[in-house]
């Protein structure tokens, strides 16, 4: 589907999608998600002292979590605050790491440049997934980890999506969800690997306060949330608060002052062949 967008379009897919993850907050909404990514992390056993490439990094959360542990980290993404925000929190920490803009369609490394190559809830939002499955296959060395977190179409997260295309007319780029299907990812990374195991887990969102405040907390914080109610008139801002209100309660295991809301993705791991 991607690729009979024309070059302008891409360009104007692009432009928009860079300024929505510039909106809002990314790195104070990220602290939050902070436990579920450390669980990401550590059940790949990342070894010290190898290269490990982050795509669409954001603030930082996984690659410094594997700064800590001395792996020699890069993270890229395609938001230049986000990026400066990582370098800020390294220096901040002490942490030898690098962080570059750049785009995970055409990511600036040398083939074969990495250990380890994650990316957690990123990757999955460029628009052209066949681009972003080579970009991910060539700079992973031979025997290799290529690491996805993805959120599924069945998942809250996923429905959360769904609601916000109620409002908002389609971009003409493939469901970032599909990267959460299995067939999607064999079709994308299969021929490439020479393992592929795929686990659906859940990711848990906890906040201290209920799911009303929620939600105008991802308005505000989350490029997505933010740029979705910003695209609205007042009638249709109401309606879309008004929904996700709803999806956020319903799911909700926090009780009345608190939300805990289970989201599923899909977990890829796979061996660079």
């Amino acid at each position: 589907m991607s690729t009979l967008l024309t070059t302008p379009e891409i360009d104007a897919l692009k432009a928009k999608l860079k300024a929505t993850w510039m909106s809002g907050d990314y790195d104070l909404f990220s602290r939050y998600l902070e436990q579920d990514a450390r669980v990401f992390y550590e059940q790949l056993d990342v070894p010290a002292r190898c290269q490990l490439l982050d795509v669409a990094c954001g603030s930082g959360q996984v690659a410094l979590l594997a700064a800590h542990d001395g792996v020699y980290v890069t993270g890229v993404d395609i938001a230049p605050n986000l990026i400066q925000r990582a370098q800020a929190r390294a220096k901040a920490e002490n942490l030898h790491a690098r962080f570059v803009e750049g785009d995970a369609e055409d990511l600036p490394f040398e083939d074969a440049s990495f250990d380890i190559v994650t990316s957690l809830f990123g990757a999955m939002f460029a628009p052209r997934p066949e681009l972003v499955a080579r970009e991910l296959l060539r700079v992973c060395s031979p025997g290799g980890t290529i690491a996805m977190g993805n959120w599924t179409a069945e998942g809250f997260i996923g429905q959360m999506f769904k609601t916000f295309a109620k409002f908002i007319a389609p971009s003409g780029m493939p469901a970032p969800v599909l990267w959460g299907n299995e067939a999607a990812v064999r079709e994308r990374l299969g021929h490439g690997v020479s393992d592929l195991k795929m686990t659906r887990r859940h990711y848990t969102f906890t906040y201290p306060f209920p799911p009303i405040d929620v939600v105008e907390f991802f308005r505000q914080y989350y490029g997505p949330t933010n740029r979705a109610f910003a695209s609205l008139d007042e009638h249709g801002t109401g309606k879309l608060r008004n929904e996700l209100e709803a999806l956020w309660s319903i799911h909700n295991r926090g009780g009345d002052e608190l939300t805990v809301v289970k989201s599923e993705y899909l977990e890829v791991i796979a061996t660079r062949a």
